[in-house]
């Protein structure tokens, strides 16, 4: 699919990455709250639907683990943890060695920040062919400017930025779904 294809969220095809929800970089992110909130919904959602999840964590011995609000609905979702040193997911053999086990070419990417993990995280999955959807209410960084100009730079690269009920809503694809009363109670729990 070229950059001009439209990309719609794909249950069978997709695999969620939560990108380095880590509290030591949270700190001074744009709209925390938020970005932490629309990650812990996508990962109810994936679990619920059976899509599978992996979370990434940037150098954790120096920088800590995964916010503990995410902690238990990882582990729901039997999403293994990753830590890495390179800045993007992508590259990093143990990252790239789970993805392909997956057998699946479609990431949904959530996380922080936006210009530099996330970023350098679709470019390379986009360059090695999969399709990439950035939950741009689950994405953020400590600018208003340099989350605008990440997500900018990823639409240009070809990912779709979307928001995190869209993607949900696009997994399921229609309201007979069997999973839908249940995925609209996560709605509202998450409706702020």
């Amino acid at each position: 699919m070229g950059p001009m294809s439209p990309i719609l969220a794909d249950a069978a095809r997709s695999v969620l990455v939560v990108v380095d929800v880590q509290p030591s970089f949270l700190n001074g992110i744009v709209e925390a709250e938020r970005v932490l909130a629309r990650t812990a919904f996508l990962v109810e959602m994936a679990s619920l639907l059976e899509i599978p999840v992996l979370a990434t964590e940037q150098y954790p011995s120096r920088m800590g683990g995964t916010h503990a609000t995410l902690l238990p609905l990882l582990e729901t979702a039997r999403a293994p943890r990753l830590g890495k040193m390179t800045f993007s997911c992508a590259g990093c053999q143990a990252f790239d060695e789970s993805l392909a086990a997956m057998r699946r070419d479609q990431v949904v990417l959530c996380g922080i920040e936006t210009h530099i993990c996330v970023t350098q995280t679709a470019l390379m999955l986009l360059g090695s062919g999969h399709e990439v959807l950035v939950a741009g209410d689950a994405v953020s960084a400590r600018t208003e400017m340099a989350h605008d100009l990440g997500a900018a730079r990823m639409r240009q690269a070809g990912a779709a930025i979307a928001h995190s009920e869209s993607v949900a809503y696009e997994w399921m694809v229609a309201a007979d779904h069997p999973r839908f009363r249940e995925a609209l109670s996560v709605v509202k729990r998450y409706a702020s």
